[in-house]
């Protein structure tokens, strides 16, 4: 198995880290990880208990050093739509997982792995982190969700990375909007616990019905988003949380 999942419980629920391990080939993703991957997000969601989800690639040198390219250069028309389809659908996976994913960036994010970061609710990266779109090198566009870079760091930046192919480094990831955080590698875990900390210590149903909300954000037109959010408000209230956490803070104020 190249996929590994830790749950570490708590008072406050249940926090996982997936840990995607080929770290002899960079983190490639191949047809067999992308599936682990897919089954990994998928056998979590009905988890009530699961607070926030950690994904990561193992060791220090990549996060995700891209799709296979072994792999790719053995497809044709057809596999080559059904290898897409595939990841597209772990990206899929990650988007609608019902809590935050944070995506805990070491070495290279590039290609598959910049859109996997993408598709993550929050990305924290250490220094030594590089990003980059290379498709092109290699005769084939950036597709599928690389869709998101411009919502992310804008057109003409989101341009630059797949037309060109360039890398960039952490400190620009982070001054184009790509990065939450960007911290050196030996704080990279304690950056990382900082907002896991955050994340527990909200309401977990607020939490899960925010990431509802902010995937509707995203597709919805400006009008529809608000009504969203006043039928989101409204329905909190069908359980004690509010009541409950509310009542918290006016303890702490006393």
């Amino acid at each position: 198995m190249t996929v590994e999942i830790q749950n570490d419980n708590s008072a406050s629920g249940q926090v996982v880290t997936i840990r995607y391990n080929r770290e002899e080939k960079l983190n490639a993703l191949d047809s067999v990880g992308i599936q682990e991957l897919t089954n990994a997000f998928v056998s979590i969601a009905d988890n009530s208990n699961v607070r926030v989800v950690i994904f990561t690639g193992s060791g220090s040198k990549s996060f995700i050093g891209g799709a296979d390219v072994n792999e790719l250069s053995r497809l044709d028309e057809n596999t080559a739509r059904n290898f897409i389809t595939s990841l597209h659908e772990l990206f899929v996976s990650i988007r609608h997982s019902p809590v935050p994913v944070i995506a805990r960036i070491n070495g290279y994010c590039l290609g598959a792995g910049m859109e996997l970061a993408a598709a993550c609710d929050l990305r924290i990266a250490s220094e030594n982190a590089i990003f980059g779109m290379p498709e092109v090198k290699v005769g084939i566009p950036s597709v599928i969700e690389a869709a998101l870079l411009p919502r992310l760091v804008g057109w003409g930046r989101s341009n630059y990375l797949v037309f060109t192919g360039e890398n960039i480094d952490a400190k620009i990831a982070y001054e184009w909007g790509f990065l939450e955080s960007v911290t050196c590698q030996d704080q990279l875990d304690i950056e990382t616990d900082r907002f896991i900390e955050a994340i527990v210590k909200a309401g977990p149903l607020a939490v899960r019905e925010q990431k509802r909300l902010v995937r509707q954000w995203e597709v919805l037109p400006l009008d529809a988003a608000i009504e969203a959010g006043i039928d989101s408000l409204a329905k909190s209230y069908r359980t004690e949380e509010p009541r409950s956490s509310m009542q918290s803070f006016f303890d702490r104020k006393k």
